[in-house]
């Protein structure tokens, strides 16, 4: 079961990135100074890329941690998918100015210088990413946080394309090929571009209100199906939505029209408290209905139309 935390509570999580892009950045921007590689230099844009966005990451959960007020009666957890989408658009900028560089080594390429240093520089942050994203990756998935596994996709993105540029560094430096550097700081730029379109499209989906999980809505139907089958109490108009962390369900619960409210509120409450305890995080909304009466069967729909 996912912990009950609040998102103020990730905030550290954001602090190790911003510490962890700062420390990238110094050791790749050296790298690329040492050895004028393009493919380097790319890299070290993307670390750019990485510092910015784990500010933006910051930011982002000190918003969602706000409680609830009048003008934000469902919260601020949307918030984290403002986070992911902008992240995937600096992603495009950094693949952008990873093409203005390599281009012109295209057709002049230039000799390399201090590989050696270089490289050591390059792969030390390269261990020092996969290492902070793999532990912001485990907390993503404690706390199921959006803008946390953002940020450490992006982590892994970047120790892919630095283990890539660092192996071409080192084919250049076997076989004299000095084309092949911006050669690969080209695929870089295309590889970085379609890991921003997946946050991106991953923002877009949580702003339209995308239903839950496939595996949270088999565990909701299994309690719904196990209360048809062990209460004969009936459901439908079963609607969910994620909002960052926060998951939102709402349903129709028919039952007896002889029930008193009293036995029919102890009722959905309970349908209630074991959808929450199945998914945390939870705001869980049931409409008691009389399963005798035909319109109980037809407002199904979104926009409701009253009986005549």
């Amino acid at each position: 079961m996912a912990a009950q935390s609040k998102p103020s509570q990730l905030t550290p999580f954001a602090w190790l990135s911003i510490i962890t892009a700062v420390v990238t950045i110094s050791l790749k921007t050296a790298a690329w100074q040492m050895t004028e590689s393009v493919g380097l230099l790319s890299d070290a844009l993307e670390s750019i890329v990485n510092l910015v966005a784990a500010i933006v990451v910051l930011i982002a959960l000190i918003v969602a941690a706000r409680e609830p007020d009048e003008q934000h009666a469902y919260g601020h957890s949307k918030a984290e998918y403002f986070s992911s989408g902008l992240e995937g658009g600096l992603i495009f900028l950094a693949a952008l100015g990873i093409f203005y560089s390599a281009v012109p080594r295209l057709w002049n390429p230039r000799p390399l210088e201090d590989i050696g240093i270089g490289i050591a520089f390059a792969s030390v942050a390269s261990v020092i990413n996969g290492l902070v994203g793999l532990r912001l990756m485990h907390a993503a998935r404690e706390h199921r946080s959006i803008t946390l596994e953002s940020d450490a996709r992006h982590l892994f993105t970047d120790v892919w394309t630095t283990l890539g540029v660092v192996a071409g560094v080192v084919l250049v430096s076997l076989t004299g090929w000095n084309r092949l550097d911006a050669i690969l700081a080209l695929s870089v730029g295309v590889y970085i571009l379609l890991t921003g379109y997946r946050l991106v499209r991953a923002s877009i989906n949580g702003l339209l209100d995308t239903a839950l999980s496939p595996t949270d809505l088999t565990a909701l139907h299994d309690i719904l199906n196990r209360w048809q089958e062990q209460h004969g109490v009936l459901t439908h108009a079963v609607r969910t939505r994620q909002a960052g962390r926060r998951r939102f369900v709402s349903m129709h619960v028919l039952v007896p029209g002889d029930w008193t409210v009293d036995r029919g509120h102890q009722l959905v409450g309970e349908i209630e408290a074991e959808v929450r305890a199945a998914l945390p995080d939870s705001t869980v909304f049931t409409h008691l209905e009389p399963r005798e009466k035909p319109e109980s069967w037809d407002d199904i729909g979104l926009d409701v139309q009253p009986p005549l």
